[in-house]
């Protein structure tokens, strides 16, 4: 890293201000109706299959092909996000997939809303990797577990938002609404987004020395506000890295670890959390009584994001994962023993500390954690690769879920869960490293 700007170490000092709000904001908008969008999948299908627009086959292939599109976009975007910057990038995605949902919302059948989907999720999948990247290399260590989940906790907010929506609007009116709203709210996140600054630590690493000190200047104006800001620690030189360094270590060990928690966490939510109103419907639910099912379990979304917000910085990243593994272990195991969808009392209670539990996860896994493992210059590109190889897990987990779900009912669902989340838990604790109170320079070269 070139020592002219030193733009980690300047923005790492930096008290919290206006700056970093505006920041989180503007991403995070834009973050929260890529959740909308991801689970707004549950409650359509489910009325779609009710009035015969498609079929139990076509809603695989409308789940598939989502993540087909996630996958691709997850890995272009972590090049493209490389190579040309944070800021072009999420203007991009965020025009790509608000097009398309427009366009899905006028699908004259099944055919037409899966091609609209796949398009929606090339855009949702290079959101996912630039938002969370993009704000860790403007927040100070100290807080940056807390701001990253944070950020996850306005992504997953999109699931019980989307479940509330679905209840009143769904049985009502139909799923084409739904598709309408996350159109037009996210142009109006891309026509507000317009403004955000790049980040100085990407242009510092491309060689844009001049760029990158005009920026920081600013930044520093905005964040002092007249007052004096503490002195710069500047870390040890440290060595560029290339895409090369990827495969080998210790950043191939990182590329593991952040590979297998994100194919896991997104089967989880995937194979799983998304698939819930269909679950309720096999248990011979009505399509009102399911979607009121997943919005009561939803809130357990949004209980387990704050609750990771609160561990990534309280206990550290790796203490909170495993921890949240094990009682996702021990409630999915409750949870299938005892068939949760007949019986009510299991459904609202252990099935919501199984939610919090997968949330705990899915804010450090998603927001936190796996952008912190790598360098800037490979950041995009490492976690994009993560990011893919998540996202391509859960192409086969409908079709997977679904073979399940056949054999075995819901219990053979949460077993396959259960068997991720172990060999997730082993591979934490053997290569993961711990990014707590660190500059992003330092975790690049930390060994653990």
């Amino acid at each position: 890293m070139g020592l002219a700007v030193d733009a980690g170490a300047r923005l790492d000092r930096l008290p919290i201000s206006s700056f970093h709000y505006r920041i989180f904001w503007l991403v995070g908008a834009g973050m929260f109706f890529d959740g909308y969008d991801l689970y707004i999948a549950g409650g359509v299908l489910a009325s779609a299959i009710q009035t015969k627009f498609t079929t139990a086959p076509q809603n695989l292939q409308f789940i598939s092909l989502t993540f087909v599109g996630m996958t691709l976009g997850s890995l272009i975007t972590g090049f493209i996000g490389d190579r040309f910057g944070r800021r072009f990038t999420y203007q991009v995605n965020l025009l790509i997939f608000g097009l398309a949902s427009l366009a899905a919302a006028f699908a004259q059948d099944m055919n037409q809303l899966i091609a609209c989907r796949f398009v929606q999720g090339l855009g949702l999948g290079a959101e996912i990797v630039v938002g969370y990247s993009t704000l860790t290399e403007f927040v100070p260590p100290r807080t940056r577990g807390r701001w990253l989940s944070m950020m996850a906790f306005l992504t997953v907010m999109g699931f019980p938002v989307t479940a509330l929506l679905g209840y009143l609007i769904i049985p009502a009116w139909g799923w084409r609404p739904m598709f309408v709203i996350a159109g037009i709210g996210s142009l109006i996140v891309w026509y507000l987004r317009k403004n955000l600054p790049e980040s100085p630590r990407w242009l510092e690493s491309q060689g844009r020395i001049a760029e990158a000190e005009s920026l920081m200047t600013l930044i520093e104006k905005e964040a002092a506000g007249g007052r004096a800001l503490p002195p710069i620690v500047v870390p040890a030189a440290i060595a560029q890295v290339s895409a090369l360094d990827m495969l080998r270590p210790p950043l191939l060990q990182r590329m593991l670890v952040g590979s297998w928690v994100l194919i896991t966490i997104n089967t989880l939510i995937f194979g799983f959390v998304i698939f819930l109103p269909q679950f309720f419907l096999r248990q011979g639910l009505t399509i009102a009584s399911s979607l009121a099912y997943t919005l009561v379990l939803s809130a357990g979304s949004l209980v387990g994001c704050a609750l990771g917000a609160y561990l990534s910085d309280a206990i550290g990243r790796r203490a909170s994962i495993i921890g949240a593994s094990v009682v996702t272990i021990v409630t999915g195991y409750i949870y299938a023993r005892f068939n949760a969808a007949s019986d009510p009392a299991i459904v609202l209670s252990v099935g919501c500390v199984l939610i919090v539990a997968i949330y705990v996860q899915t804010a450090i896994l998603f927001g936190v954690y796996t952008p912190e493992l790598f360098p800037t210059e490979i950041r995009l590109r490492a976690n994009g690769i993560c990011n893919t190889l998540g996202r391509g897990a859960t192409v086969v987990s409908p079709f997977m879920v679904g073979a399940l779900m056949t054999s075995y009912n819901l219990p053979g669902v949460v077993w396959l869960m259960i068997g991720l989340v172990l060999v997730q838990i082993l591979m934490v604790w053997a290569w993961g490293v711990e990014p707590r109170n660190r500059g992003l320079e330092d975790v690049a070269t930390a060994k653990a």
